[in-house]
């Protein structure tokens, strides 16, 4: 995090941690020679005029600081490393996934929904399991015996005991972090753990539905006392998964290992029921590949829709959040007539006979 501070005569580097409304506080990089290390900084209009958003996580230029009020203008914005559009973060190193073994209970498929949207971001995925207090130690090893089966290898903490704390912190050092997970696993309590300061509120898990309430309402970066900067991220308890069909399978670390080895015998094979797949078979996530596989072709065929409107599919509801194609009617021949045309059809008749 730290560097050269100055990249042009009176011009500062520093990274955006916090943006709120048309502010954003820069953390800027040198601290010794500076009457503060943080400014509140606004937007240069000619970044907008050209379309240059300022995200949380984002390297910048500040000129003109003024270090008496605190404030500063960004005129400029580093190339990314990279980007997460959901949260809108920039120059991620990699994704600190946060689930409880127990209060709520793992749910293996809601982990291994976050863990392929973790994976679909291409960062490095860190897998921390909390409240292992409350499980047996017997429990824990057949927990880390079915995670190792999927290519992980988890760090078993507790964040009301201290357990493992040490060892989170030292995989954080010196990176930028996204935490994410479900409501209620603990990710605020964790934070607040690592960075005192943070002061994040936290929430209790729901009694009579077993989750967590959502407490984290925005984005921000914390500066780890070790350092590196750890950015909480608003809970959610499933996240959506936008990938195509075809990129799916490369994030499960099970099938990356067996397509390492061999390749289908088709191109463009979805590993379902296609001839000579390597894919398919006996391993413990592949129905959950299935399961997510519809997923990502009815989001790929939604997009097709939208973007051709002459598609012959439609979308049709059905609750819950679910919803199934169908085929468009297309011509009028298929459509029932109106009672008022069915009508209006019939005067029309009686007349003709008449005269």
């Amino acid at each position: 995090m730290k560097g050269e501070a100055k990249a042009v005569t009176g011009d500062l580097i520093g990274t955006v941690l916090a943006v709120q409304a048309n502010f954003y506080r820069v953390q800027l990089d040198v601290e010794e020679t500076l009457p503060t290390t943080s400014l509140l900084c606004t937007r240069r209009t000619r970044l907008k005029k050209i379309g240059q958003h300022v995200i949380v996580g984002d390297r910048v230029v500040v000129e003109e600081p003024d270090w008496a009020g605190g404030r500063g203008a960004i005129a400029d914005v580093q190339p990314r490393q990279s980007q997460l559009d959901r949260p809108a973060i920039a120059n991620v190193n990699q994704i600190l996934l946060v689930f409880a073994v127990a209060d709520p209970p793992l749910e293996p498929y809601q982990l291994s929904h976050f863990l392929v949207k973790a994976e679909s971001t291409g960062l490095d995925v860190v897998l921390c399991l909390n409240k292992s207090d409350l499980i047996t130690t017997q429990q824990q090893e057949e927990i880390k015996t079915r995670l190792t089966s999927w290519g992980y290898q988890p760090i078993f903490m507790s964040v009301s005991h201290g357990i493992n704390i040490d060892q989170v912190a030292s995989i954080l050092t010196g990176k930028i972090t996204v935490v994410a997970g479900p409501s209620g696993v603990g990710k605020s309590s964790l934070i607040n753990a690592l960075i005192p300061r943070a002061n994040l509120r936290v929430g209790e898990v729901s009694g009579k539905l077993a989750k967590g309430r959502h407490t984290t309402r925005h984005v921000e970066l914390f500066e780890l006392p070790s350092g590196g900067l750890l950015a909480d991220t608003p809970g959610f308890n499933q996240p959506d998964l936008d990938c195509t069909p075809e990129e799916l399978v490369h994030y499960f670390p099970e099938a990356r290992e067996r397509l390492a080895v061999a390749s289908c015998r088709f191109s463009n094979c979805l590993h379902r029921d296609e001839p000579e797949c390597v894919v398919r078979g006996d391993w413990e996530r592949y129905q959950h590949y299935l399961d997510f596989l519809e997923e990502a072709i009815a989001r790929q065929t939604k997009l097709n829709q939208q973007a051709d409107p002459e598609s012959t599919l439609k979308v049709k509801t059905k609750g819950k959040g679910q919803s199934q194609y169908e085929p468009k009617l297309e011509t009028k021949k298929y459509r029932r007539s109106s009672r008022r045309t069915q009508l209006q059809e019939l005067q029309d008749l009686y007349r003709d006979e008449e005269s």
